[in-house]
Formats: structure tokens, sequence, C-alpha cells
């Protein structure tokens, strides 16, 4: 193809230099969790191809001591593709070959862009192809980033939550369907509730990880296994699974594993149930301290910043808006993630980095968003007392626990019968001399209505 300029201070080579001259399209990298995936893979694959007869072992340990530089992020600037390249991922993986065969040069004391004694695809990519190592990587990113990022983060949300759970168990406030009153809660209660949709994102977040343990490496160009040994998916598998801490497997069927991306799918639905799940906790939140004054204004944020720039003392809920954008932000990456998975094309799918980059980038928000908002504010929130015990009195909803004694529509007739008054249910019910004081206190009792009877 002629003679292409690379820069004399570069890692990477000609194959790399003219991916970033044909796609300058748009600045988004395969970021740090993608090339420590590509390192893994390669100082796994010189390991598994040294102790397989296929690789010099004194290559294959410079070309293990590159990659292991590549895992620790110290060339992350020598990845330079653009996502938005061809659809194999093929660029990308020969920027890790280049990379990594130019930095192994150095260590064997060759000069770096000779390919000697290392050779991008002779050495640092035997027994490989693009096709199989850009799915595989995409897996173990995938995992990684589930493993070590998303799930910490919701664990430490879950604490939070559970924490402020147990704090505000004993304050009774309205309960609330369709926004409108309804029968009594323990605010401790909604905030369980919380708590347990981050103990199943967990869970889900666990079960993305099962998804995507199958890997492809094993395939090369289209499946078969061409060009490679035997045993080299299974060795690498293993070498993969003990440095990851994820029980990897080689793909049961290798025609699936490349054509497909079926199991980055599903992760990518798991992920994005977390994602509406985190809406919908700081939705809710939100929902609860609105006012100060003026709203329902029964729990109160942190102030975290100055809400205007024209109206002087105001707070807005900025952690609660920061974590519901987050949320839809991987609602769309997750559609994204849709459209890349479909377009398989007979023996390959044909648009891997676009698929790696969304689904990595909604772990990595979601992550971050929901670690942000433990700390800014769910650890911080404080419930207000006062103003729960104020409105439970007056709500219409109280009516309920008086059905089953006085009918439904009597009960139904005082409840209008204060709403049209502005009285309370107790007082209106007291007037009617519907049922002794003491029995109506006892009913009344908000406490006894945020649990099932005794009988």
């Amino acid at each position: 193809m002629g003679v292409v300029a690379v820069p004399a201070d570069a890692y990477w080579g000609a194959q790399t230099q003219r991916a970033a001259e044909n796609f300058p399209i748009s600045g988004y990298r395969l970021g740090r969790r993608f090339i420590r995936a590509l390192g893994l893979i390669k100082r796994a694959a010189a390991a598994a191809n040294r102790d397989l007869g296929r690789l010099d072992p004194r290559l294959a340990g410079h070309i293990a001591t590159a990659a292991t530089e590549v895992i620790e992020g110290k060339f992350d600037d020598q990845f330079i593709v653009d996502v938005f390249q061809t659809g194999s991922g093929t660029s990308t993986n020969m920027n890790a070959n280049e990379v990594i065969a130019n930095r192994a040069i150095e260590l064997a004391g060759g000069q770096k862009g000779s390919r000697d004694p290392v050779h991008p695809n002779d050495h640092v990519n035997v027994g490989q192809s693009s096709n199989d190592v850009i799915p595989t990587a995409m897996h173990v990113a995938a995992a990684e980033a589930l493993k070590l990022d998303l799930i910490p983060a919701l664990q430490k949300l879950g604490i939070a939550l559970r924490k402020k759970a147990d704090a505000f168990d004993d304050i009774i406030k309205v309960g609330r369907t369709h926004l409108q009153d309804a029968t009594p809660v323990r605010l401790g209660q909604e905030f369980g509730g919380y708590a347990r949709q981050c103990e199943l994102a967990v869970e889900r977040a666990e079960r993305a990880i099962a998804a995507v343990r199958e890997l492809a490496i094993g395939g090369t160009a289209v499946g078969t296994g061409i060009n490679t040994h035997a045993d080299f998916a299974k060795r690498v598998c293993a070498r993969l699974s003990e440095e990851a801490g994820i029980e990897f497997v080689e793909a049961a069927d290798h025609f699936e594993a490349q054509s497909t991306k079926d199991a980055f799918a599903e992760a990518s639905g798991l992920v994005r149930t977390v994602a509406v799940s985190l809406i919908t906790i700081a939705t809710n939140i939100r929902l609860l301290s609105c006012g100060p004054r003026c709203g329902l204004a029964e729990i109160k944020l942190p102030a975290t910043q100055p809400g205007s720039s024209i109206m002087p003392g105001k707070v807005n809920p900025v952690m609660c808006e920061m974590l519901i954008q987050v949320g839809s932000q991987a609602l769309a990456n997750d559609y994204a993630v849709s459209l890349g998975s479909r377009e398989a094309l007979l023996e390959l799918n044909v648009m891997m980095p676009f698929t790696a980059y969304n689904f990595l980038e909604s772990v990595r928000l979601l992550s971050n968003g929901a670690r942000v908002f433990a700390e800014r504010c769910v650890e911080g929130l404080e419930a207000d007392r006062q103003r729960c015990r104020d409105m439970i009195e007056r709500s219409l909803a109280m009516c309920t626990s008086l059905a089953p004694v006085i009918g439904y529509d009597r009960a139904a007739a005082i409840a209008k019968e204060a709403y049209e008054t502005g009285r309370t249910v107790r007082e209106v019910a007291l007037a009617q001399k519907v049922l002794p004081e003491a029995e109506l206190d006892r009913i009344l009792d908000p406490a006894s209505m945020t649990h099932p009877s005794d009988g």
C-alpha cells in the first residue's frame, strides 16, 4: 500500500497509522478497560504459544513484559484508533500488536520499528486473528468492568440506603400511589425498597458477567481455528481466568462466538435494568425532597452547590438529576449495543468496536454515578420527622383502616367530608361518633397501618 510516515517516537506502526488517518471520526477511543483486556490476552497468548512450542521462549518473555506494561496502562496514549473504524476491530488489534512488538524489540535491544526480532503479526499475533481477539477482549473488558467497577459501586450505594432504611424505620409518613395520598408507610420501608433494588442490581451485574464468560479466542479468522493449536484457546482461557479472577471458558461453538454478539446483548440488557433501578431511586428521592417549604419536603438532601443564578438560597437536587441523566445515557447505550449486536453477517459481527464502546461506557458512567450519588447525596440526607408527622394526620387515606369496621361507603363519606371541610378524618369520625374514641384511636393509629394485621 506504499509508504506511510509514522512518528519516530511512536510505538504504533504502519497499520495503526493508516487507521488513524483513515478514521478521523469522533475522537472516541476504546478506553482503559479494553486496552487492559488486550494486554491480558496478548500476554496469555504469548505464554500459551511458548508452552505449545510455537513461540521462542526468549521472544515470548519480551512480549509478555511488554504486554504487562500495556496492562498497567503505560502505553494508553499509544492506542490512537477511533471507535468508528473497521467493524471487526482489526485496526485496534494491530494497534496492540504493533505497540507490544515495538516495546518488545526495545527490551530485546533492537531498533523500534524494525520488526526484528519481534514481528507484530508473526509473533505477537501468532495463533490469533482480530476476529477472535476483539470479541474476546470485549468479554474480558466487560466482565472486569462489571466486577471491579459496577458491582462495588452498587454495593456502596446499597449499604448507604440500607443504613438510612434502618435509621428511618420509626418514621411514619404518608404513602403515595399515582402521586396521590395513600395509606401510611414507614420512611424506612421506602428506603429499604431502594436498598433492595441495589442488591438485586448487584445480582443482575453478576448475571451479566456470567453471560460473557465464553470467549471466542481460538476461532481465528472464521471460527475454524485455522493457524492455531488445538489447545491454544483452553490455555489462554485458563490464564485469563487466573489473572482476572473470573471463570472464563472457551466458547462451546466458535461460529456462534464470532458471528454473533447475543451474549453481549444479554449482558447489556441486564445493565439496562440496573440503569432503570438507579433512575427510579434517584427520581423518588428527588420527589421526597421537593420543597423545601412548598413541596413534600419529607427528607432533606445535602446542599452541594447553589441551585440558581438568579434565585438566592435556592438549592436543587443536583445529584439526583446527575444519576437520572447517567441512567438515561445507559438506556441509550443499550439500544446502541442492540443495534451493534444484530450486525452478525455470516461468520463475523461487524460492529464490534461500536458495541464494546457503548457497553463499557454504560458501565463506567453507572459505576461513577452510583458511587458519587452514595457519597454526595444518600450518606448525608436527613428525614424531616416533624413534617412527616404533620402530614400523616391530614391524609384522607386514613379512612382505609376504618372501612373493614364501618364499611367502605361510610368510610368514603367521612373522607369526602374531611376533604370538603378541611378537617382530619379523625375529627370527622369523632364528630359523627362512628366509634368510641378509644376504639377510633386504635384503628387510626398510623403505625398499625404499616404492616399486616395479626388476625
